[in-house]
């Protein structure tokens, strides 16, 4: 998805990645905030990346093979 307004980076808006949609979010230099079109999440650089680092955990291990399950 191209960016309206480019930023330093290209960064995905974490409320959409909580709920797998990858979707790039748009950057508003009057404002310096960045916006998601799909589900109208505002936040800042510090904000975004906090948050995009909070959902990760949920891919943590996506790498690693589980071969033991020790549940009992």
């Amino acid at each position: 998805m191209a960016q309206a307004g480019k930023g330093k980076l290209n960064f995905r808006c974490p409320s959409c990645f909580m709920r797998d949609l990858d979707i790039d979010m748009f950057y508003d230099k009057e404002k310096k905030e960045y916006y998601c079109i799909r589900c109208q999440y505002r936040g800042t650089e510090e904000d975004v990346l906090a948050k995009n680092e909070m959902a990760r955990f949920r891919y943590g291990d996506m790498m690693h093979r589980i071969t033991k399950f020790d549940f009992e």
